[in-house]
């Protein structure tokens, strides 16, 4: 159970802090959920109390934990398929299990296709969607405004060998 002011995670959506737990009624229903606020986008989602474990709802990482995420976006590219479909639903299946890990995972992959052969529009929005997942996670652990996550990102792929 979480409480108001918790940072966490919903895997698909990114990292935000609760800020109430109301209950709705919603399709005729009466349910708890969670308001949870998204940093980007000003975005505010509804999380079913009751469902917490079946959408993977986590809290975020510790600070120490941020450098585990930055060896794994420095580190060498592993072997893709050259199928796009079988990459495409690789990647998809690590975005959703909301791990930070493989989301990091996903950024670099594809950041580092993006640079030696170029995305197609499926993985470009795929990849959009991993950095802003990415991201979120990181502003609320280490307090910094999205740009400086963002530039950050950018010079670790600015000095990745081509």
């Amino acid at each position: 159970m979480f409480n108001i002011g918790d940072r966490v995670v919903y895997p698909m959506h990114g990292a935000g802090v609760i800020e109430a737990i109301e209950e709705k009624e919603i399709l005729g229903a009466w349910k708890k959920y969670y308001v949870m606020k998204l940093p980007l986008g000003e975005m505010k989602v509804l999380i079913p109390t009751d469902n917490i474990v079946q959408v993977g709802l986590r809290g975020v990482i510790e600070e120490e934990e941020v450098h585990d995420v930055f060896v794994i976006l420095k580190g060498d590219q592993p072997q893709m398929s050259t199928n796009w479909n079988r990459r495409y639903r690789t990647h998809l299946e690590k975005i959703k299990s909301g791990n930070i890990y493989e989301v990091a995972e996903v950024v670099r992959n594809l950041m580092l296709r993006d640079r030696e052969k170029g995305l197609s529009t499926g993985e470009s929005k795929m990849l959009d969607m991993a950095r802003q997942i990415l991201i979120s996670e990181l502003i609320l652990v280490q307090g910094l405004e999205q740009a400086e996550i963002i530039n950050w990102l950018d010079n670790i792929f600015d000095k990745a060998p081509k």
